[in-house]
């Protein structure tokens, strides 16, 4: 029986509609911190499809090694995915910090 991987792609982000003032920048804020959550939940997903594609290949109840290969090459891209963004987050936070009040 082979499994096929089916890759999602990622929702669009909008700003929202005259977004000003302080309760707006709460809600982008809140909307960032649910940005961010389902970022890391589509990243274990993926890590989590690629575990189990290896897994059934190693079972033998998948014969078809480019599955496997194309959910392990798409859990790799999304893990550095991840890792450029947070490093981009990271130098926006220091350079922010050295910036005079």
């Amino acid at each position: 029986m082979v499994k096929e991987i089916t890759l999602q792609p990622l929702p669009p982000v909008i700003a929202p509609a005259g977004a000003q003032g302080g309760v707006a920048r709460e809600a982008g804020a809140a909307d960032f911190g649910a940005l961010l959550r389902a970022a890391v939940n589509r990243l274990n997903e993926s890590q989590v499809r690629a575990d189990e594609a290896v897994r059934q290949f190693l079972a033998g109840e998948v014969q078809d090694v480019h599955q496997v290969v194309i959910a392990l090459r798409e859990a790799e891209l999304t893990m550095q995915l991840a890792v450029e963004v947070r490093n981009k987050i990271v130098e926006a936070y220091q350079e922010l910090s050295r910036t005079p009040l």
